[in-house]
């Protein structure tokens, strides 16, 4: 808004500026908080304790292998919503967001049936071949990109959409297949949204709590990432839990810097 805009409107209200800045507070006040009880002299001896190395370096791996996943499925997945026409397109859609608003335990617990030794592919698997997918790290991985893979699908979409659809017709006057267009044209056109949607569901991946506990547990090593970590030392060591969500936090505002020209700039205009 310019500042003839501005002065034309008037000055805003106390009315809302008071609910306003009871909200920032309120959103800033528990991170405050954290950084204050933050147990900075003994910060370097927790966070590489061979405990937080194991957490850090499986979240790590999980939430990275996720993303891999999620981009070989999500991406044409993401384009087919985008680009073509069928039968069933708004349950389609309606399905990939579905995660956003599941409970992450519900989330959890329907990987266990589907996934789990009694579970509707799990039990052929473990009968057939003796494979046991839960309480593993495989687990982690597919816990983690049950719950990622809505923010990469709709981010990706999100910019193939906002992509001019002509340039595929231009292609495709001049020769170029389908595929050819997609990898040629429509995908590069859309690299910014995909950039966004990996590093919003790496983000949510890196935090993922609730489906990761209930269908992989918390083994140390093997399941045991950053949260359950925290969740763990909450319980027996409160200095160490602060510890380790302070560096959750700052992988947070990392993330948001990074999206910070894809995301807020959008907002702003």
């Amino acid at each position: 808004m310019s500042r003839a805009a501005r002065a034309a409107v008037g000055r805003p209200p106390v009315r809302l500026l008071v609910p306003a800045a009871l909200a920032v507070l309120f959103l800033v006040f528990p991170l405050v908080a954290l950084l204050s009880r933050t147990p900075w002299s003994d910060l370097p001896r927790d966070l590489t304790s061979g405990e937080v190395l194991d957490a850090l370096r499986l979240s790590l791996e999980t939430s990275t292998a996720a993303m891999v996943v999620a981009a070989a499925l999500g991406t044409p997945l993401a384009w087919l919503l985008a680009r073509v026409s069928f039968p069933g397109h708004a349950f389609v859609r309606l399905l990939v967001a579905v995660p956003l608003v599941l409970p992450p335990v519900v989330a959890g617990v329907a990987l266990l049936t589907a996934f789990g030794r009694e579970g509707l592919l799990g039990k052929p698997l473990f009968e057939a071949f003796g494979v046991t997918i839960p309480f593993t790290t495989f687990a982690v991985v597919l816990a983690h990109t049950f719950v990622s893979l809505p923010f990469y699908v709709i981010s990706v979409e999100g910019a193939l959409r906002a992509t001019d659809p002509e340039y595929d017709v231009v292609a495709a006057t001049l020769g170029a297949s389908r595929w050819t267009v997609f990898r040629r044209v429509t995908l590069p056109l859309a690299l910014p949204g995909v950039f966004a949607g990996l590093v919003l569901g790496w983000a949510r991946s890196l935090g993922e709590f609730g489906a990761t506990i209930t269908f992989a547990g918390n083994f140390r090593g093997t399941t045991q990432t950053m949260p359950l970590l925290v969740y763990q030392q909450l319980q027996v060591n409160p200095d160490s839990a602060v510890a380790v969500s302070v560096i959750l936090l700052f992988v947070s505002v990392a993330v948001l810097a990074l999206l910070r020209e894809h995301w807020f700039d959008k907002v702003a205009r």
